[in-house]
Formats: C-alpha cells, structure tokens, sequence
C-alpha cells in the first residue's frame, strides 16, 4: 500500500463524517470542561494499541477554543502493513471534525507515523489546519513553539531503518500491554501501561529522554520563544532549561497509547498536563459511584508544582 493508497482510504473515512453517525453517541448534557487550548498526540488510530474509548471519554468531557493534534493521530507506518480502523477510531475522527464545525480552531501538525499528510501543509480540510509547526501565544503573553518532535530525534535523522525495528518491537510490547489491562479490568484494577513502567526501568530510556528534551528546548530558546509542545516519546513531562540566560519551557502532551495524557491551558494561561486514567477514576468517585483504587503519587517535580 502506497502513501497516496493509504491518503485515500483516510480521506474516505473523513468524506464520510457528515453522514455517518458514531458509533458511541456523544452523552446529552454531559458537563465539559472549559479550556483555552488543548494539545494532544500520539493517538496511533489504527493501531490496536490506541485507547479510543479513553480518548472518546475525554472528548466527551472537554472543551476548547483552540486544539492541537501533535502528530502521529493516524499511524500510517502500520496501517501500510495491515489496514485496522474499528468504529471506536471513526468515532474519534468523527468528533474532532465535529468540533472544527462548532467552532473550535483545530491545527494538525504530521508526525513521523502520519507524515504523509505532510504534502498538504498550509491546506484545510474541513476546517481542520495542516501546518508543520505552529506558535502558539497564551493568555499571559507566552510564546509556544508547538511541533511534533521527530525532527530531534537521532535515530529518526541517522538510522530511520532502526526506528522501524523499534517500532516493531513496541508494538508487539503494545499488544502485551492490551492483555494484561484486559486481565486487570477482570480482577477490578486500574489502566497500567507496562511500557512506561519497563521505560522508566531501562537506564538507555531514561537517558535518550532526558537528552530529547534538553535538545528539543535548546532549539526552541534559539528561535527567541519561551517554550516547546511537544510529543513523539510517549513521556508526558514539564521541565525548565536555560538557555544563554532566559528560562526555556519544555512541555509534552504524552500520548493516547501508553499513559491517555492531554496538556490544557486554562484561560488564564495557566498550564496543566491531565493524565486522563486518573481524571476518570476521580469522577467515578465524585459521582458517587463504587470507589476506585487511589492512583499511585507521581514523584515530588517542583518545577511542576510551581506550575
């Protein structure tokens, strides 16, 4: 299957969004909460491994003026080897559009695994914006360079063959990741990603992310901004850098396979990253249903405590 081949068949499943109804209606009356903008990526539609009914939950229970798609929404890489797209992946395309069409301002920014929508940066589909990167101002006055992130990976720009081993090798510790949750849900626990877990394990990992981020905000401190969105590793984070003497923003939205994280600005400029598992657990709870088990506390940030 071609790039052009695998254009097609995604741009059938958008051609059909004014006709088609989901397949999970949007809830009536259900509360959303109010954001300025919304980034999220890393969705991997399909994929088995993507959390679309996590995702349709969020969705469902937010709102924004602005939403970034941060790359990688459509994972093309493995779409070329076996076409999946389950009605749950509709679905998700089926809102975003619907929110173009409220009103919302919608920018795609192409990652790696959906680059080749990259050929049509600067054009609108049905409402949605293509564009390569983006900048984003908040509310208080700061400048966001918002854009996938591929661009600083090494292994990405030196040996592209590897990323695709790699890419092998986690999708097959994906589908590991779908039977144990299954099991879990069995026995009454919460989501757990197994591939977080095994990264923060891996000293490699730790290292290939830390210096990711140094990397990613240097180059937004050089372009005179006062901070980076972005995604590509799957680690949702906040953290500050200096750079020749001013404090660089380094934010990433995480992911919808491993970890469900979105980050949001409040419309007071205000930033947060929402990991999406826990905000479920806590409405549960909330709306007085059966008590689920307290998330497990992330550890003492002060940087993100200040934020």
């Amino acid at each position: 299957m071609t790039a052009a081949d695998l254009t097609d068949i995604i741009s059938d499943n958008v051609a059909t969004f004014p006709l088609s109804a989901p397949r999970i209606p949007e809830p009536e009356g259900a509360e959303r909460r109010s954001f300025r903008t919304i980034w999220i990526s890393d969705v991997h539609l399909g994929t088995k491994g993507c959390n679309a009914d996590m995702l349709i939950d969020f969705l469902d229970r937010t709102d924004s003026e602005v939403m970034y798609l941060v790359g990688d929404i459509i994972d093309g890489w493995r779409l070329k080897k076996k076409f999946y797209w389950p009605s749950a992946h509709n679905d998700i395309v089926w809102r975003i559009m619907k929110r173009a069409r409220r009103g919302t301002r919608v920018v795609y920014i192409p990652g790696n695994h959906d680059e080749m929508f990259r050929q049509f940066t600067g054009l609108n589909f049905g409402g949605i914006e293509i564009r390569r990167a983006a900048f984003h101002d908040t509310a208080d006055g700061r400048r966001l360079m918002v854009l996938h992130g591929d661009e600083f990976d090494a292994v990405m720009l030196s040996h592209r063959w590897l990323a695709f081993v790699g890419d092998h090798a986690y999708h097959l510790m994906m589908k590991l990741n779908v039977t144990v949750n299954t099991v879990r849900r069995w026995l009454g626990k919460p989501y757990w990603s197994l591939s977080k877990a095994a990264k923060h394990k891996v000293k490699n990992a730790v290292e290939f992310i830390g210096k990711y981020e140094e990397v990613v905000a240097r180059a937004a401190g050089e372009r005179g901004v006062d901070g980076v969105v972005c995604g590509h590793i799957h680690t949702a984070e906040f953290r500050h850098f200096d750079h020749n003497g001013r404090r660089i923003e380094y934010w990433n939205d995480g992911d919808w396979v491993e970890g469900c994280n979105a980050l949001v600005e409040h419309h007071d400029g205000r930033m947060e990253i929402l990991h999406w598992a826990d905000e479920m657990k806590r409405r549960i709870v909330e709306e007085g249903g059966e008590e689920a088990p307290a998330p497990a506390p992330a550890p003492a940030d002060p940087a993100r405590e200040a934020a």
